[in-house]
């Protein structure tokens, strides 16, 4: 879960270097900050280091990653007339540097570390793009969704085949699994789910299951969203820390299903014998049944202590497996 980040001081140093997008655009970098935490923390997967709003770029978005204020969005999406001059953005052509940094890390890897390439979902992203930022009650999606129906599907279809062809085109590079970063779509009811959102999601879950290719399906605040997220697509179901790990499980369903996560991020500020604990307890709650990764329930926080997640890392790889004996 965003592995590399500010909590490291070896993507510091870079980071007074270089700014957000210049680093996301040079593979080298790209590549280097990838790989720093599977180097240092011996984790089972490698994320790439790239953003969910970057295919945005492709599609006639103009965006800021301000700092301090994270991404901004100057020519936001408000009218038909906005979402009917987007255009479907050409993975090759306007994304070509991830692709890179994704056949650089693949090759240093060399399949002994899994490579995870990854998208925001088209929910996600259309809340960037009406609100032209973060926003805390999506108040203009809402409106688009509810009001203008028509002008919500150009949108969410445009985005959905944006997507489908960019995790394709990650997994031509390299990428072994994708993840679909759905982090605020559980702002909506199940009802709203169904009917504005789940169609479009699902296409791009199925384009990567006809291809064989195994996904994880990630959301926040979405307890009451899991059956529905499972039904849109994803061999794997990411879970927040506010729903116990096998209360989740059951409401996915375990029948051909797996489950990621879901450790508070916030947790590993704490003294190592809660961290412990509460690591323990997901564990236990897993019961060493197949199809559990274990993760934080989002993203890893700045000045989280490195020697803490080195040492939940070893902690997990030791008692799984001594649970599976």
């Amino acid at each position: 879960m965003r592995q590399a980040g500010r909590y490291m001081a070896e993507y510091r140093r870079l980071r007074e270097k270089y700014g957000l997008l210049q680093m996301f655009k040079t593979p080298e970098i790209a590549a280097e900050v990838t790989l720093q935490p599977v180097k240092a923390l011996d984790v089972d997967a490698a994320i790439i280091f790239a953003d969910i709003l970057l295919p945005l770029e492709g599609m006639g978005i103009t965006i800021e990653f301000a700092e301090g204020e994270g991404p901004v969005i100057h020519n936001p999406v408000r009218t038909r007339k906005d979402a009917e001059s987007l255009r479907a953005a050409q993975p090759e052509e306007d994304l070509g540097y991830v692709m890179e940094s994704l056949a650089l890390v693949s090759a240093e890897l060399a399949d002994e570390v899994a490579l995870i390439g990854f998208a925001g979902a088209p929910f996600t992203l259309a809340s960037y793009m009406i609100e032209g930022g973060s926003s805390r009650n999506y108040l203009l999606t809402k409106k688009i969704m509810y009001e203008d129906r028509e002008t919500w599907d150009i949108l969410m279809d445009k985005l959905s085949r944006t997507l489908t062809a960019y995790v394709l085109a990650q997994v031509r590079s390299g990428a072994q699994v994708i993840q679909i970063f759905d982090s605020w779509v559980g702002c909506l009811s199940p009802a709203d789910y169904m009917e504005y959102v789940l169609p479009h999601v699902a296409g791009i879950f199925g384009a990567l299951k006809a291809r064989g290719i195994p996904s994880i399906h990630f959301g926040t605040g979405t307890a009451d969203l899991l059956p529905l997220m499972r039904a849109a697509g994803g061999d794997i179901i990411g879970v927040d820390w506010r729903t116990f790990l096998d209360d989740a499980w059951a409401r996915v369903g375990t029948a051909g299903a797996g489950i990621q996560g879901n450790l508070d991020p916030v947790i590993l500020m704490a003294p190592w014998p809660l961290v412990k604990s509460r690591a323990k307890d997901i564990l236990d709650r897993a019961a060493s049944r197949p199809g559990h990764i274990f993760n934080l329930g989002h993203g890893i926080l700045p000045g989280t202590p490195v020697d803490i997640v080195r040492s939940l890392a070893h902690f997990v790889h030791e008692y799984s497996s001594v649970q599976g004996k």
